[in-house]
């Protein structure tokens, strides 16, 4: 079926001399001020201007940045926007009970874009959550299809080349951010990947295929995550949770309950956080490497710091650090290459900030980002802003700013919405200091960089 274009709001943004990229940086401003993330790029400004659908929160933040451009009132009515549809509920919303079903949810998910109106901050609801968790900590392995009939044979060939599809994107994903390979990453998933899945294989092919599927698919998770669509990010978590179940690789599947455990810490569900991370460091135990429980370890260290937790905090990081040790005793995946020391300490300078434990914050977020490989432009650009927290815990207010503004200079990480957040919530932070002349010249930095992000 085809849609009607969006004539009410073409006539207010033209009206209002509004392009695209300029009513993009609106709405994420307001919505930024109503302490909301949303998504929005002048690609989301055209598809409503298509007659695409919207979500009404987001309707609602258009319709305030169009009444402060024309000096009136706008409501979403006025802009065509006065039935904003829901969003889909059974959208990847269950742990599917079979391979067929755990593939078809897949290929459903892999159809949405970043900019399908998801609701930008909603989860699924903590009990299905935690019955997916207990079904696959205690479910037996599906089995794999071994020789089945199917129109096409899947060779190590095959796997190999999602391996280094695998490998570039979430290469991408460390230098620019979520955001800049997820359609690409999605479409590759659903063209490529899916349908070997329902090939013809041996027992090694298959086991191998269904581990590099689930690699892909996790990615598409996390970035989806790092862009702030965090209904799609969740979903597609819990359908790779499922996913590892085909072979019972249980490293990979503790790996997607510590993403969880994160993204759910980010949105300040430290309960939720907390319950992931335990789960994933069980369900790890004896048959993840050292290197993989070091992380599962840190993440547990990071709700517990969330939830002022500083004795269970303290033992999660000892635990992380011992793990660590040892991780050259075993041969770890490559997607784990990037688990060092400099992360390790990446994870744990965020834990003192959040236990304001000011001294020790500041030693760790140095040593973070005197560890941190340029490469990992954004994980650098995480440490600094995490100092940039903890110089002004600790009343360093000059140094504090300073450091700031190297992170924000930087310009890679800014197309992170993570990072934006971490950005937007230190200028919060040290808005009790807006006369200063340097957090001033600070706040217009960070408006020039955005205002350039969005002509790019």
């Amino acid at each position: 079926m085809s849609r009607e274009p969006n004539h009410r709001l073409a006539a207010l943004m033209a009206e209002a001399g509004a392009s695209n990229k300029g009513l993009a940086k609106r709405i994420r401003e307001g919505a930024a001020r109503h302490g909301a993330h949303v998504g929005t790029t002048h690609v989301s400004v055209q598809r409503w201007l298509d007659g695409g659908g919207i979500q009404s929160q987001t309707a609602s933040f258009v319709a305030e940045a169009l009444s402060a451009k024309l000096r009136r009132r706008i409501t979403p009515a006025d802009i065509g926007f006065a039935s904003a549809p829901p969003p889909p509920a059974a959208l990847g919303a269950s742990y599917a009970a079979s391979l067929p079903d755990s593939l078809n949810l897949l290929d459903e998910l892999a159809q949405h874009s970043l900019d399908d109106g998801q609701p930008s901050e909603i989860l699924l609801p903590d009990g299905e959550v935690d019955s997916a968790v207990l079904s696959w900590l205690v479910s037996r392995p599906d089995g794999l299809p071994v020789d089945a009939p199917a129109s096409r044979r899947v060779g190590m060939r095959d796997v190999a080349a999602i391996r280094t599809a695998g490998q570039m994107f979430m290469r991408l994903d460390f230098l620019y951010g979520g955001g800049h390979g997820h359609k690409a990453l999605r479409h590759y998933f659903r063209q490529e990947v899916l349908p070997l899945l329902n090939g013809s294989y041996s027992a090694k092919v298959g086991n191998a295929l269904f581990g590099a599927a689930a690699e892909i698919s996790q990615l598409l998770g996390w970035t989806a995550y790092d862009t702030g669509n965090h209904a799609l990010a969740n979903r597609y978590l819990l359908s790779t949770l499922r996913l590892t179940k085909v072979v019972d690789s249980r490293m990979m599947g503790a790996r997607i309950l510590s993403n969880m455990s994160h993204q759910a810490n980010y949105l300040g569900q430290v309960s939720r956080a907390t319950r992931l991370a335990r789960a994933s460091a069980e369900g790890g135990r004896g048959h993840a490497t050292p290197r993989a429980m070091s992380l599962f370890a840190a993440h547990e260290a990071r709700a517990l710091s969330s939830a002022q937790d500083y004795r269970g905090a303290a033992r999660a990081m000892n635990e992380a650090e011992k793990f660590l040790e040892q991780a050259d005793t075993a041969q770890d995946p490559d997607w784990l290459s990037y688990m060092d020391e400099a992360e390790l300490v990446g994870e744990f300078c965020h834990c003192f900030r959040d236990l304001k434990r000011g001294p020790e914050s500041v030693r760790f977020a140095e040593r973070a980002v005197a560890l941190t490989d340029p490469q990992y432009a954004r994980t650098l650009g995480f440490c600094r802003m995490v100092l940039a927290q903890s110089q002004l815990l600790n009343g360093e207010l000059e140094a504090a700013v300073t450091t700031a503004g190297l992170a924000v200079e930087g310009g890679d990480a800014l197309q992170s919405a993570r990072f934006q957040r971490y950005v937007a919530d230190f200028q919060r932070e040290v808005s009790v200091h807006a006369e200063n002349s340097a957090v001033q010249h600070l706040n217009e930095q960070i408006r020039a960089a955005m205002a350039q992000l969005d002509d790019e």
